[in-house]
């Protein structure tokens, strides 16, 4: 295999967000590793020397346990090269393992998890098989994690996974096959996948595949999925990032999200009616998008939905049984506290219904019921165009639950016809200027009610992402008991205003900050005097959460710029939080 192989495939996962890489290749019966800190596009490959093999594992990291350098990068090996992993997950129990393996003589150069793997398979190595050992060490670490292992004399690659993405590439040849975290590490040789789950090991040997079962502890077989994507899908094309790129899809995905089977809407919208007690759940930006459904419900189909973030979610498993739905929201479907809220839900016997972007996802093939957004591969870590297709699904769901669905339908149909004509060079072109003015500012913040409380919050997740500005959201009714006090002169304040019944108390409250010294920028369908700046957006009704979020997609974009960041892969995040 050539190295470029790996190279290339490292690089169709940076968006994943990574400190450090590394490569392993097996030669005869040894085993040479190359590791590197910073990003792969800064190393000059040919300098390396990487040598060729038919046995390679590549694999970036992003720190959890040990410092940023090229001893803790990956893959990770026991004493001698015997043992070569790659490792993404956490492994909770790792030093109480550790300890015995030190014991027992094991000695270790890196701070990280990772390299206890390799050593308590190579521990288990001394009385098992190769295949054997992995088998008993995936058995004794506590947590989720996506392992790639080889052996110095042996001429095969094993993998295994529990609750961390792995994905079987089948090449054109008979003979070859990819391991990845995600499709697009692969996706220029091939798109025919088989789908690791969670308690399967894979070994790749001489051509040959074989899959075990550790539950079932048996041989099982897997089918090959041929999938719908081509590596042009995942380009940038004439855009500088892929952030922008995807805002601007924001055209075309809405309507695509709205463009579902109405038999799977009218299926969940019944869940919904006939459960005793919902619940939607979601981290980071598919949180909020889960907050503003809590909102959506109570407005429009007059329920009563609970919101829970996914890590917070253990807290209600003494209200769950038989008869409560659990909504999970993702755009990857494979975010590890949502996994674990899911897994929490089903051992109580309840039913799950899945949002999510990649339909062969973990979470989707997890759930009892999908919906897929179909906003196509996002891979910008900041999510925009995933998120407002998220909103609509969750809209049309509401409008559903309240014998509305053509009429939500017809509304979300409009909205996306108006987005259509809102991004525009002219418009971007508008928000750049208030992106001048403000890309020094140390703080700034974002008021809303309603609807677009939860997009307040959102909003300051996009500008936290890229621009590194601080920025917090904030309920408009919530300023005075405290918030106010952050406001000194030309402090930049985004209003976000929909023409509902909060319209009035939201502009009080934008000229509260504003007789504090507050520069206001809101975000409306029309003008009003207590902005500085204004924003425009159509008057869209329920759909407001979506089209009050773009102006601000791309502003959070325009300043990651004018500070010289990178808007695709922001320092410290990753797309899909696989890790707790």
């Amino acid at each position: 295999m050539s190295s470029t192989y790996l190279i290339e495939g490292l690089k169709c996962l940076e968006y994943r967000g990574y400190d450090s890489w590394g490569l392993a290749f097996k030669i005869g019966n040894n085993i040479e590793i190359k590791k590197e800190v910073g990003k792969i596009s800064d190393i000059q490959i040919k300098k390396l020397g990487f040598p060729e093999s038919h046995l390679a594992i590549g694999h970036s990291r992003w720190a959890t346990h040990g410092k940023v350098n090229k001893t803790n990068a990956h893959p990770h090996s026991s004493e001698n090269n015997e043992i070569v992993v790659a490792h993404n997950g956490i492994f909770e129990n790792y030093l109480e393992v550790k300890k015995v393996l030190q014991k027992k003589g094991h000695k270790f150069l890196s701070e990280t998890d990772s390299e206890v793997i390799a050593h308590l398979i190579e521990e288990h190595n001394k009385s098992h098989s190769f295949e054997e050992s992995i088998k008993l060490a995936a058995g004794e670490i506590e947590g989720r994690y996506a392992i790639v292992v080889m052996k110095n004399d042996e001429n095969k690659i094993i993998a295994a996974r529990k609750g961390s993405p792995l994905i079987i590439g089948v090449g054109k040849n008979q003979d070859e096959y990819f391991i990845a975290s995600d499709i697009p590490a692969f996706l220029k040789h091939t798109n025919k996948v088989i789908y690791l789950d969670d308690n399967q090991i894979v070994t790749i040997e001489n051509g040959k595949i074989d899959f075990y079962d550790t539950v079932r502890r048996e041989k099982i077989a897997k089918r090959i999925i041929e999938i719908d994507l081509d590596a042009e899908t995942a380009e940038k094309g004439e855009f500088p990032h892929f952030m922008i790129k995807e805002i601007m899809e924001q055209k075309d995905t809405l309507a695509r999200a709205i463009n579902q089977d109405p038999a799977i809407i009218e299926k969940v919208a019944g869940e919904i009616k006939n459960a005793f007690g919902t619940y939607l759940i979601g981290c980071g930006t598919a949180g909020k998008v889960g907050m503003v459904g809590e909102y959506l419900f109570a407005k429009i189909a007059k329920k009563h939905i609970n919101f829970s973030f996914g890590s917070e979610f253990a807290n209600y498993k003494d209200f769950l049984n038989k008869k409560t739905l659990l909504i999970a929201i993702s755009q990857s479907g494979e975010t590890a506290d949502t996994l674990e809220a899911i897994e929490i839900a089903k051992a109580k016997g309840v039913k799950v219904a899945a949002i999510v972007n990649v339909e062969s996802s973990t979470m989707a093939r997890t759930a009892d019921i999908v919906i897929p957004i179909k906003a196509g591969l996002e891979k910008a870590v900041a999510s925009t165009k995933a998120t407002t297709s998220q909103l609509a699904i969750l809209t049309l769901l509401a409008y559903t639950c309240d014998g509305g669905v053509k009429t939500g339908k017809q509304l979300l149909a409009d909205t996306a016809s108006q987005i259509n004509d809102m991004i525009n060079p002219r418009y971007e072109e508008h928000i750049m200027k208030i992106a001048k003015k403000i890309s020094n500012v140390e703080s700034m913040y974002i008021i809303g009610r309603g609807l677009n409380y939860p997009i307040a919050l959102e909003a300051a997740i996009k500008l936290q992402e890229v621009s590194y500005i601080h920025a917090e959201g904030f309920a408009g009714g919530e300023l005075k008991h405290g918030p106010l006090a952050l406001i000194s002169q030309n402090t930049p304040v985004i209003a976000l205003v929909a023409n509902d019944n909060t319209k009035k108390d939201i502009l009080n409250n934008a000229a509260e900050i504003k007789a504090r010294g507050g520069y206001i920028i809101g975000i409306a369908p029309e003008n009003e005097d207590v902005f500085d700046f204004w924003i425009k957006v159509p008057d869209t009704g329920d759909t407001s959460p979506i089209v009050n979020i773009i102006p601000v997609q791309i502003l959070a974009y325009q300043l990651a710029v004018l500070r010289q960041n990178d808007p695709d892969k922001p320092r410290n995040l990753a797309k899909s939080v696989t890790v707790k």
